[in-house]
C-alpha cells in the first residue's frame, strides 16, 4: 500500500520572516499571500517559531477601547510582553512544532490536532526548512477518486495483502465510503480486512456484510 506522506502535500515555496522582521512587514505578507501565519528562520533556514494572526492581535487586544467601554485587558506576563514586541522575535509563539517530509498524512494530522496547530513547518535531517504543510494540505488525500480507492482496495488490499480472491468479493465505494460483500474462508479476516481498507488513503468509512466458511476466532479450552 502506498500512503501519501507530507512530503507529497507540503508546499515547497515558503514564505517566511527573519527574527527581525518588523510587524507591519509579518502583517503585509499574511494579507498578500493570503495565509494565517509564517515561520520564523534563522540564519542557517531553521524554524524558531510561527508567527500568526492571532500573534499579532495580541498588540491590538491590548490596547485600551478608544470609546472607553471596555476595560483594558489584564493579560498574562507573557502575553503582555508580547503586546509590545515590534518584531517577529518577539512576536513568535515557539518553538516552532515541526514535522518531517517522511510523516505520514496520520501522523501529521495528529500532531496538528493535539497541539491545537493549523500548518507545520516541515525540516529535513538538519532541521532546516524544506516545506509547510496545513491542514487543508493534508485533506487533499480525500480528493481521490472513488475508483482509485477501489482499485487499491481490490488489487493491494484483498489480493496482494490478504491473498484473497476478489472475483467472490464485490467492492463498492461511494464519496470515500467503502462497502464490501461476498464470502472470506475465516472470520478473523474480516476485522483484518476492515483495518487495512481504513488506512486506505481517501477512505472515510467502511461497511462489510461477509459471510465467512470457518470461524477461527472461537475460544479453544484446554481438556481437563
Amino acid at each position: 500500500m502506498r500512503h501519501r506522506i507530507v512530503g507529497n502535500l507540503m508546499t515547497t515555496a515558503v514564505v517566511h520572516v527573519r527574527p527581525e522582521t518588523g510587524f507591519k512587514e509579518i502583517a503585509r505578507l499574511l494579507a498578500e499571500h493570503d495565509i494565517t501565519s509564517v515561520p520564523v528562520l534563522d540564519q542557517e533556514d531553521r524554524p524558531l517559531g510561527l508567527v500568526s494572526e492571532a500573534d499579532l492581535l495580541i498588540n491590538e487586544a491590548a490596547q485600551e477601547d478608544p470609546t472607553g467601554l471596555l476595560l483594558t485587558p489584564q493579560l498574562p506576563a507573557r502575553e503582555r510582553s508580547r503586546s509590545h514586541a515590534t518584531t517577529a522575535h518577539g512576536l513568535m509563539t515557539s518553538p516552532a512544532v515541526c514535522a518531517r517530509p517522511e510523516w505520514t498524512v496520520v501522523g501529521a494530522a495528529r500532531l496538528m490536532q493535539r497541539q491545537h496547530l493549523k500548518r507545520l513547518p516541515v525540516v529535513d535531517e538538519a532541521g532546516r526548512l524544506v516545506g509547510i504543510v496545513s491542514r487543508s494540505d493534508l485533506l487533499r488525500v480525500f480528493l481521490r477518486q472513488d475508483r482509485a480507492i477501489g482499485e487499491e482496495i481490490r488489487h493491494e488490499v484483498l489480493a496482494t495483502i490478504l491473498g484473497l480472491n476478489v472475483d467472490g468479493l464485490d467492492v463498492g465505494v461511494s464519496e470515500g465510503r467503502v462497502t464490501v460483500r461476498g464470502t472470506v474462508e475465516r472470520r478473523s479476516q474480516i476485522s483484518v480486512m476492515e483495518r487495512l481498507c481504513r488506512s486506505v488513503d481517501g477512505v472515510v468509512d467502511v461497511t462489510t456484510s461477509l459471510d465467512y466458511r470457518t470461524d477461527d476466532t472461537a475460544a479453544v479450552h484446554p481438556l481437563g
